[in-house]
């Protein structure tokens, strides 16, 4: 009711570049914690830049749609970082997934590559 129609310029360009903005300014904090293991989110900027660089090294165009079919483990939000601040489109897809389920996915989605 009380909600403005427009909202103002958001500081960031993209979801990337809030998630890096994000780990510098806790850098030194825990991001994630997994089956007693914590990754910093210094180590998260680190990690999904050299996964980004990769990614972006494979030849896929900005905006590609790259399929993430992960558990919940450390691995996921810096994939999931990697994707986004390379400049391509995160696809979640279930790993428990039949494969008629997942070839759906995969197919509707556009998916171009899958981690």
């Amino acid at each position: 009711k009380n909600m403005p129609a427009e909202i103002g310029a958001l500081p960031y360009g993209s979801i990337g570049d809030f998630l890096v903005g994000a780990c510098k300014q806790f850098a030194g904090q825990p991001a994630f914690t997994c089956m007693g293991k914590s990754i910093t989110y210094a180590e998260l900027e680190q990690l999904s830049a050299a996964f980004g660089a990769y990614l972006q090294s494979t030849g896929l165009q900005k905006g590609a749609r790259v399929a993430l079919m992960m558990p919940n483990v450390l691995q996921y939000p810096v994939a999931m970082m990697a994707v986004a601040r390379a400049g391509f489109t995160v696809v979640n897809v279930n790993p428990l997934y039949t494969p008629r389920e997942l070839e759906h996915q995969l197919k509707d989605s556009g998916a171009q590559a899958i981690v």
